[in-house]
């Protein structure tokens, strides 16, 4: 009975890790500039990916039932690394002036320099 509900859980969690990164693969299709295809890859991606890991922690866990660290470590590393390489991405792009929509933007930076 219990194996049921946490396969299910597992079930719903890759569900939403699929979803989160379709919809990162569509916001880096549809998106008009670097920072913001950026920021799609780094946050919508690494909740994708986080989401597909748990599930797959939570399979093993039913499956096999013995907790498996090495998959807890790597949900740990893409949430720490994803989010940091987007905003590296981001940074290096605006101080080699690539330029942004056609939109008004505000930027906080421009006098930082």
């Amino acid at each position: 009975m219990i194996d049921t509900i946490i396969n299910i859980a597992a079930m719903i969690f890759i569900l939403l890790g699929a979803t989160m990164s379709f919809v990162s693969a569509l916001g880096l299709y549809r998106l008009p500039d670097v920072y913001t295809r950026a920021h799609s890859a780094s946050k919508a991606s690494t909740l994708g990916v986080m989401f597909i890991m748990t599930g797959v922690l939570l399979f093993f866990i039913a499956k096999d039932h013995q907790f498996q660290p090495s998959l807890l470590l790597a949900i740990l590393f893409i949430f720490l690394t994803g989010p940091i390489g987007g905003h590296l991405i981001m940074r290096s792009a605006y101080y080699i002036g690539v330029p942004y929509t056609k939109k008004t933007v505000r930027d906080d930076l421009k006098n930082a320099k």
